[in-house]
């Protein structure tokens, strides 16, 4: 595609196009959709994302976004905190949430083990996990990991430090999600269902 003939219009055009799945066709489009919306309406789309850089936070205590320093999950008297799932990413916990049919807490790991990809477990959320379980009365872990060989890899390891941990119960999603699947794109039902027919997980001799 040819430059466009402003560079402010080109300059919108290259932003919404480094967005992930975004051409630069569909990128033009928005771009120019944006030129005709009221000055008002543009402001505050402008405010909104910019706020995902400067006040959108992390909370400190399982690593899902938050707008404060811990998440409304954490914080919600109401959930069984008993009930930890540990998740790759946000995009997991927003998949599980909305099913309906999971009223424990989460912990975001920030990815999975992935030695091609140079990513060792010092490079997720294992250390503050492992603090957790310690100080915490947790009954139950659920591994809500994409069943790849990484994240199989993953839930290995990590089975093996919450058993040091004083973990004596992990589980695992019932195989409604397809063997190398990605959890975020399992339909409601289907993450419904593994979650609610979870399975123990045993290392094998």
């Amino acid at each position: 595609m040819e430059k466009q003939s402003s560079r402010i219009l080109e300059e919108a055009v290259e932003a919404f196009a480094s967005l992930p799945g975004i051409g630069r066709k569909t990128a033009l489009r928005m771009a120019l959709h944006c030129i005709y919306q009221a000055p008002g309406k543009l402001e505050k789309f402008n405010t909104a994302i910019g706020k995902l850089g400067t006040d959108l936070q992390f909370c400190k205590k399982c690593h899902h976004i938050s707008d404060n320093d811990i998440c409304h999950v954490c914080n919600d008297s109401g959930r069984d905190h008993s009930l930890l799932c540990l998740v790759e990413s946000v995009r997991d916990v927003l998949a599980i949430e909305e099913t309906g049919h999971y009223r424990g807490v989460y912990h975001v790991l920030g990815g999975i083990i992935s030695p091609i990809d140079g990513i060792g477990p010092e490079d997720l959320n294992i250390s503050s996990l492992i603090h957790r379980c310690r100080q915490e009365t947790i009954a139950e872990v659920i591994m809500a990991i994409s069943p790849t060989i990484d994240g199989e890899t993953t839930i290995y390891y990590l089975t093996k430090c919450l058993s040091e941990a004083g973990i004596d119960k992990v589980s695992i999603l019932a195989r409604g999600v397809a063997f190398g699947g990605e959890l975020e794109y399992a339909d409601e039902l289907t993450l419904g269902r593994s979650i609610r027919a979870r399975i123990p997980y045993q290392i094998a001799d």
